[in-house]
């Protein structure tokens, strides 16, 4: 079975603008699933829709088989939304906000549970604290701990990690992993491509409300993922409209001093020496040569063509 299956989902909002057109894609039981798109590409909105905070203009999604638009409360119980907003009653504490939040759920009381979720995200120690005493970064954690605190089927994390040190994202990491392990389906958002790279087996780009790719991580990495070929110089590079026209069928990408030139993805020895002689030829010969495989960030970018 799968956790969520999304069908045709399109959001129009009443001044015209379209922020989801025809998204259609599918989210496996106990997978790490990575949703990527640029600012504006459309992933909160989708999110707000299966948070049910923004309702679809067409289409529909189901939870583990069933309707998320007509069994609310059904699905509901049974997934955790981390939203990209921190909103918080100013004058309760973490532990009280987590077993209100199980209640609202349905669920009965489990103080280990909760100790657990407050250990684990390093809450401990403030759990008594009013919330307008924590952090920016404790809050946040505070809403993951939040979404987790019915044990749901389906997480969905928007952007967890924002405003959150290196040290203490990856102990969040290591508990996520811990909770996928055991069968908790997660559904990512982040701007930390390396992170969604190394934590996520299956992966899904956006772009202005349109969906590019659906597949598995290492699918899109081995199939899509290309070789470049690196050329650096003494003195930064500008291309003149003659080189592009030369160098456009290997997608020409220069920053400051150094020439990237991609390769075919079954590339031999002579289709290297045929880029580097294309480049020799109009720019002179480089003072240093590497040849580098595309990371999840470089496909990314080429795939969604995001200068950011």
């Amino acid at each position: 079975m799968n956790a969520l299956e999304i069908n045709n989902v399109s959001k129009i909002y009443g001044n015209g603008k379209v922020a989801l057109q025809d998204i259609s894609l599918t989210v496996p039981e106990g997978s790490f699933f990575a949703l990527l798109g640029p600012n504006g590409a459309g992933k909160s909105t989708l999110i707000n829709i299966l948070a049910d905070t923004v309702n679809a203009s067409s289409g529909n999604v189901s939870l583990l088989g069933h309707d998320l638009f007509l069994e609310r409360a059904w699905c509901k119980r049974r997934m955790g939304v981390v939203p990209q907003e921190i909103a918080f009653d100013p004058f309760f504490s973490p532990r009280e906000i987590l077993k209100f939040s199980r209640g609202m759920y349905g669920e009965k009381a489990d103080d280990h549970w909760v100790d657990e979720l407050l250990e684990r995200l390093e809450l401990a120690e403030h759990a008594h604290k009013v919330t307008r005493q924590l952090s920016g970064g404790m809050r946040r954690r505070l809403l993951v701990a939040q979404a987790l605190v019915h044990r749901p089927k389906l997480v969905i994390l928007d952007e967890p990690t924002a405003g959150v040190d290196v040290e203490l994202r990856k102990r969040l990491w290591d508990f996520m992993r811990e909770l996928n392990a055991a069968g908790t389906t997660i559904l990512l958002t982040t701007h930390y491509l390396e992170e969604a790279e190394e934590l996520c087996d299956q992966v899904a780009i956006i772009d202005q409300g349109k969906l590019i790719t659906s597949c598995p991580m290492k699918t899109l990495m081995g199939d899509v993922a290309s070789s470049s070929l690196c050329l650096s110089y003494d003195e930064p590079l500008q291309l003149s409209d003659e080189d592009t026209i030369v160098l456009a069928a290997f997608s020409p990408r220069v920053h400051d001093n150094q020439l990237c030139l991609t390769l075919n993805k079954q590339g031999t020895h002579s289709d290297f020496d045929a880029v580097y002689q294309a480049a020799k030829q109009q720019l002179g010969a480089p003072v240093d040569v590497n040849i580098r495989q595309e990371d999840l960030e470089d496909v990314f970018l080429r795939l969604t063509g995001d200068p950011s």
